[in-house]
């Protein structure tokens, strides 16, 4: 029997439930205070041990002491069974992704294949959220203005934000409701295909996602999640309801993945779909050679 590629996760919040029987769960790796390198090479080995191949989410609000664990841990083991991949999610749209990657690691996919679909997947995830303040969100590369900025000192303040696929925020109003939401809003552009909803409560007291964004999306499921302790950091500020919705059909995922032209590692060998290898970087075709410097004509 087929061991499944190991997907892994450096925080157990952003492990999600599993929606099936038939999805393992995500293999955690500790961070450095809370596991010393020799047990965390001993960690790392285990899991190569039983699955062969490792592929590790590496979202970039991680703290630079992780990382350098993760990369150091790769080095001393001399291993390229480990893919180290950089995610640009917040926090609950990587639990999501770290979640679609388990329940495909179970099909007949090779570990190249599932490392290459962490870079697919995110085009069809749809990650925002509920903020009682913008003041601080400039650093997730959602444009705030001054008006905005200024509105985030009112207590009653509310913004939809999403920060993936695309940047998008508008301010709540906190009068009358409208048909689709509160009056004078303008809710973020939702998925043209079907998804689930994964939200995550803050400290912010609204039901604004389940009673009025997950309608509008037409959404076919709700989930609550406990919100990962790394959302506030990155959204900026605590009073926040996360949510995430994606793709949650594992024979859609899998018609999604499959349907993407396969190649071959030109250095490494595994397979992989896109243009780089999740395993060793490399990217599908070599770089063209530099141009000859052009050198002065001397004159006749």
């Amino acid at each position: 029997m087929r061991v499944p590629t190991a997907i892994a996760v450096t925080s157990a919040d952003l492990v999600l439930p599993a929606p099936d029987r038939h999805t393992p769960g995500a293999a955690l790796l500790h961070p450095p205070e809370q596991l010393d390198l020799e047990g965390a090479l001993a960690e790392t080995g285990a899991l190569l041990e039983r699955h062969g191949h490792l592929v590790a989410l590496v979202p970039p609000w991680l703290p630079r002491s992780t990382v350098q664990r993760l990369h150091t841990v790769r080095a001393i083991l001399e291993t390229d069974r480990i893919a180290l991949l950089g995610i640009d999610l917040p926090p609950l749209g990587t639990a999501l992704l770290a979640r679609q990657l388990r329940q495909l690691s179970v099909c007949d996919f090779s570990p190249g294949i599932i490392a290459s679909a962490a870079r697919l997947l995110p085009h069809y995830i749809y990650a925002g959220a509920l903020l009682g303040s913008v003041a601080k969100l400039d650093r997730v590369r959602v444009p705030v203005g001054l008006g905005a900025h200024a509105r985030s000192w009112s207590p009653s303040a509310q913004f939809a934000v999403m920060a993936h696929p695309k940047p998008h925020l508008a301010k709540l109003s906190t009068g009358s409701q409208g048909a689709h939401g509160p009056r004078g809003a303008v809710l973020p552009a939702g998925p043209e295909f079907a998804t689930h909803l994964t939200f995550a409560r803050g400290q912010l007291a609204s039901d604004w996602v389940t009673a009025e964004l997950a309608p509008a999306w037409q959404v076919q499921g709700v989930l609550e999640n406990p919100l990962p302790a790394s959302s506030p950091g990155w959204w900026g500020t605590p009073k926040l309801v996360e949510f995430a919705a994606g793709i949650p059909d594992l024979s859609v995922l899998y018609q999604l993945v499959a349907s993407v032209r396969r190649e071959e590692c030109r250095w490494c060998g595994l397979e992989l779909i896109g243009d780089r290898c999740g395993f060793c970087a490399a990217p599908l075709t070599a770089p063209p050679p530099p141009k000859p410097a052009r050198t002065a004509r001397s004159r006749p």
